[in-house]
């Protein structure tokens, strides 16, 4: 795996597709998928950094996988070294997927309940606190259960369903470790018609497929397959935890469309619960997004989701070396 310290000098390094992200158990099936196209990558690790802002980037795609969990995985300022590589990438024009403005969408469940709002998608109520003090004042007028959410999560982490005051007060206890910016989501829950929510995956402004998620065993929804327990998830209803849909046409996917366009996220996935009239209510946004490979098995998908993506990193990579050859031979 390469550093940005890699570049800060000596001869130019060749184009290739840039991943940067900081679980190494994630990026494997990337890794697979990339290689069986025969396309060039390089991996960057991020977690501490040191960034010579004065060097120039190579040349190539850059596709940002920074997680909004990295905290969870003791690479507490990653996601702030990324938000500086990214404008550090974008400054000197690279194409970058999922930018700057995805990755602070990211870590914003506030920013992102507005966004989804301003582009005509449907979300739970939502009311967002900052303190401890603002916290308890924002429950005690809420009236009755709700979810509560760090600002900034990934996962699911933290995510409760708060029913009463001691509940409320167990998280008013360790508040400065459940957020890491002081501000906490209270949300309406909208329990799914069959217990079940939806993630939509899209990769280049595309939907790819849509996947049904079993939600009765917590909020703690990652699908990537690193995160799963094997026959330990056993539904009382004989379902898979994870099942692909592929013909899932939501009349929200236009929409959907344009909110990922307007915010940088062209590798995302958008999770939401059907209510009970079969409208979809979006709670959360991701670009980190992962795949699970046995319910794509099982669905007989023909484009994998890592597929998809590698497809598309390896598209935009011949683009651009194919602009860089036409601009080199008017030049000469």
């Amino acid at each position: 795996m390469l550093s940005p310290l890699s570049f800060q000098s000596g001869p130019a390094a060749p184009s290739a597709i840039h991943i940067i992200h900081e679980n190494d158990a994630w990026v494997e099936p990337l890794r697979a998928a990339l290689e069986a196209r025969s396309l060039p990558y390089r991996e960057w690790f991020i977690d501490d950094l040191a960034l010579d802002l004065g060097a120039v980037p190579p040349e190539g795609v850059f596709y940002n996988r920074m997680s909004a969990s990295a905290h969870t995985r003791d690479h507490r300022y990653a996601w702030e070294a990324t938000r500086g590589l990214m404008s550090w990438l974008q400054a000197h024009g690279r194409r970058v997927v999922n930018n700057r403005t995805a990755t602070g969408l990211e870590v914003s469940k506030v920013e992102q309940t507005i966004a989804l709002q301003a582009h005509g998608l449907s979300v739970p109520r939502s009311v967002a606190a900052t303190g401890a003090k603002g916290l308890r004042e924002a429950a005690a007028q809420w009236g009755g259960p709700f979810i509560l959410k760090p600002n900034r999560g990934g996962k699911g982490t933290g995510v409760s369903l708060i029913r009463n005051e001691d509940e409320l007060e167990q998280v008013i206890a360790t508040f400065d470790t459940y957020t890491l910016d002081g501000t906490v989501i209270l949300q309406e829950y909208v329990r799914p018609a069959d217990g079940r929510v939806l993630r939509l995956e899209f990769v280049g402004g595309a939907h790819v497929y849509t996947v049904s998620i079993d939600a009765g065993g917590g909020f703690e929804l990652c699908p990537a397959d690193g995160c799963q327990v094997g026959n330990a998830y056993c539904p009382a209803d004989g379902r898979a935890q994870f099942e692909v849909l592929v013909d899932h046409h939501p009349e929200e996917l236009a929409r959907c469309k344009a909110f990922l366009k307007a915010s940088g996220m062209e590798v995302a996935a958008m999770e939401a619960s059907p209510d009970e009239t079969g409208r979809l209510r979006f709670y959360d946004v991701n670009i980190n997004t992962n795949y699970n490979a046995a319910a794509e098995e099982r669905a007989g998908v023909e484009q994998t989701g890592m597929g998809a993506i590698a497809d598309f990193l390896g598209r935009e990579w011949k683009a651009l070396e194919a602009r860089q050859a036409r601009h080199q031979r008017i030049a000469s």
